[in-house]
């Protein structure tokens, strides 16, 4: 249920309840700068591009590729200017308050199709399956292989807005000695949480987005101040998956994915979860697409970290996608006090994402 009046609030993230958000949707009435969004490119093929197929002699050699190096539909390549290297061996260096760790790691290029200019909305389940499996893979490797990596990001920025270079799809692998504190304090919360409820936060979450409603009235006049519906915060569902629309949204479109029954580790998702992820993802993208054509976006993966500091935290902690699309430009009060400002009530945007429909399935692309 969309709300009437104008909202001003700031909500809690109940997460990392550190992080609030800044719901003021008046604001949107104001003249303000956002982001451009990116007109469609529907190349199939750019003769100067790196990551088209038949140019693979402009990137480092493949690392994988699927469903092989010749016929490839994926490939995967060490970053040609990477954040972390693994021949970086200068230890670990303290000076008086400053210290300095070793900038070893590994970081990797996922070109997701070969198709210069498909987006993640037009393509197959199928397709988007591999995907998903082919991270699933290269995250599992890494750990296995590099004793030294404490935690794997796999994230995908779409336009310049995000931090994409390069045009033609892809995604990104960083593998580094050091837990991100974003998911440090996740894995954290979720822990203390548990040890005091015996519940998960992330399933408890999903309970209350399920199955909780309620109207919250003001005392004095006896109008209502907040009314929570059912279903409200919801706007995909598949047999396995779910995703929703944060309470505490940071960005105006935020939608986060998590499978309905616990998982802690991403890596150990099955062949049918990555086939029901998949599908849940590209009607999710189809519906971004169809509300906010063209907007760049970042999408990343939190799991539970391989480390010993966080091995008792299979119960506690749910891995999960957050899909943050970039519609405004941060302000100097949004940098100065790391509260994120929403023009639009979660609310609002929940019900303009699950009014619209995607695609019917024969309208995948391979």
């Amino acid at each position: 249920m969309a709300t009437d009046k104008p909202v001003r609030e700031i909500r809690i993230n109940p997460i990392t309840p550190s992080e609030s958000v800044l719901v003021a949707s008046e604001r949107s009435l104001r003249p303000q700068k956002e982001e451009e969004r990116v007109p469609h490119d529907d190349r199939e093929h750019v003769d100067s591009c790196p990551f088209c197929k038949g140019n693979e002699d402009k990137t480092p050699p493949t690392i994988t590729a699927l469903p092989d190096e010749k016929n490839w539909e994926i490939r995967i390549v060490q970053n040609l200017f990477p954040v972390l290297g693994t021949e970086s061996d200068q230890g670990n260096i303290s000076f008086g308050l400053q210290q300095v760790m070793d900038g070893y790691g590994h970081h990797e290029v996922i070109i997701d199709h070969h198709r210069h200019g498909i987006e993640v909305h037009e393509m197959s389940e199928q397709h988007l399956a591999m995907l998903l499996g082919l991270y699933r893979q290269r995250m599992e490797e890494l750990f296995t292989s590099d004793e030294r990596i404490r935690y794997v990001l796999v994230f995908k920025n779409f336009g310049p807005a995000a931090g994409a270079s390069i045009k033609h799809t892809h995604s990104q692998l960083i593998a580094m000695p050091i837990i991100p504190e974003n998911v440090y304090n996740e894995v954290e919360h979720s822990r203390n949480y548990y040890r005091k409820y015996h519940q998960c936060i992330f399933c408890s979450l999903i309970d209350e987005a399920l199955t909780f409603e309620a109207t919250i009235y003001n005392r004095e006049s006896g109008e209502v101040r907040h009314k929570v519906d059912v279903g409200q915060y919801v706007i995909e569902r598949s047999e396995r998956f779910i995703a929703i629309k944060p309470f505490a949204s940071r960005y105006e479109w935020e939608v986060h994915i998590l499978p309905t029954q616990h998982q802690s580790n991403f890596m150990k998702v099955t062949e049918e979860d990555l086939a029901d992820f998949a599908k849940l993802l590209k009607r999710t993208m189809q519906r971004l697409d169809k509300v906010l054509s063209g907007a760049q976006y970042n999408y990343y993966f939190h799991t539970v970290p391989r480390c010993d500091e966080f091995k008792d935290c299979d119960a506690s902690y749910h891995w999960h996608m957050e899909i943050c699309p970039r519609t405004t430009i941060p302000s100097g009060f949004e940098l100065g006090s790391g509260l994120f400002i929403s023009t639009i009530s979660p609310e609002d945007a929940a019900e303009k994402l699950r009014n619209a429909i995607p695609l019917v399935d024969n309208d995948q692309v391979d």
